[in-house]
């Protein structure tokens, strides 16, 4: 067991040497996109609409089905609305998409998306009865399918165990996104090796908004811009990194689509932005930076 202050030291972001982004960018906003794949054998990885007498139901219906809806209609309204703003994006993708759901895998590949390891099916980590052979495996599928050994991470729902880290960095994973503790990225030490943390988000994540806390598209929106603006403005003295975590089952709607579509508009009209992934974010961390 390796706890916190084992894997990575303290920093108060106010005593870091300035490093700088490409171009001088103030701040580096990256777009993930989360695919999965619920197994409906299974409880459901969320509901949205609770059973009658609060049981949980194998088969559930309603809810497989809500997440279904985003695999047949709503990723393509997100792939339009990205494509047509010429935003880069990762997918955290559930590795078994790319089997079960190859439409949906084969547009992303075609559309230059970066593939980012989030286990083979959702589901959490704890549960795996052989996490380091689930690892192995969502690592072989993506790289088989895309041609391209996968170098980030994120646990589904952002779980780990305490050997999480070791199992990732020992598959040749080279940066996480579960730790949402920083707006820059910084090292993790593991038994094979450092990998890199590159900021994620809870309260952009439309998960946590829209379906738990039941926020109107508008607050999210609000809530995007407000983050960005204050993370630009800082970013004029030490750049910052803005990640956007969004699920075609949520924002691929038809209700929501236009506001997701709203954000992008207007971090667009800023100069010194840089829409990336979190592989390029890692990389220029690792190699990029300048004191």
């Amino acid at each position: 067991m390796k706890l916190p202050h084992e894997r990575f030291d303290y920093s108060a972001i106010v005593d870091r040497r300035p490093w700088r982004l490409p171009r001088g960018a103030r701040i580096a906003v990256w777009t993930i996109v989360n695919v999965e794949e619920w197994d409906i054998e299974k409880p459901m990885a969320r509901q949205y609409l609770t059973a009658p007498q609060g049981v949980s139901l194998v088969p559930d219906v309603p809810n497989w089905a809500w997440h279904d809806y985003g695999m047949r209609v709503g990723f393509w309204r997100l792939l339009e609305a990205l494509q047509a703003r010429k935003v880069p994006a990762t997918t955290s993708i559930n590795a078994s998409v790319c089997n079960h759901y190859p439409r949906v895998a084969r547009a992303m590949l075609e559309a230059g998306w970066e593939f980012m390891g989030h286990g083979v099916r959702q589901g959490a980590m704890h549960l795996l009865p052989d996490q380091r052979a689930a690892i192995r495996e969502a690592v072989e599928i993506l790289t088989k399918f895309t041609g391209k050994r996968p170098k980030g991470w994120l646990g589904p729902g952002l779980t780990e165990t305490w050997e999480t880290l070791d199992y990732l960095a020992e598959a040749g994973i080279e940066y996480v996104s579960d730790w949402v503790n920083d707006d820059q990225p910084y090292e993790i030490r593991t038994t094979r090796g450092p990998l890199v943390s590159v900021p994620y988000t809870l309260e952009l994540n439309d998960i946590p908004m829209m379906v738990i806390q039941h926020h109107e598209s508008t607050a999210w929106v609000q809530r995007c811009r407000d983050q960005f603006d204050r993370l630009y403005a800082e970013g004029a003295r030490q750049p910052r990194v803005m990640a956007i975590a969004v699920h075609p089952y949520i924002h691929g709607v038809p209700h929501r689509i236009k506001y997701f579509e709203a954000v992008y508009d207007y971090m667009r009209k800023k100069k010194g932005v840089w829409f990336t992934t979190g592989e390029a974010i890692a990389d220029w961390y690792r190699t990029g930076r300048k004191g």
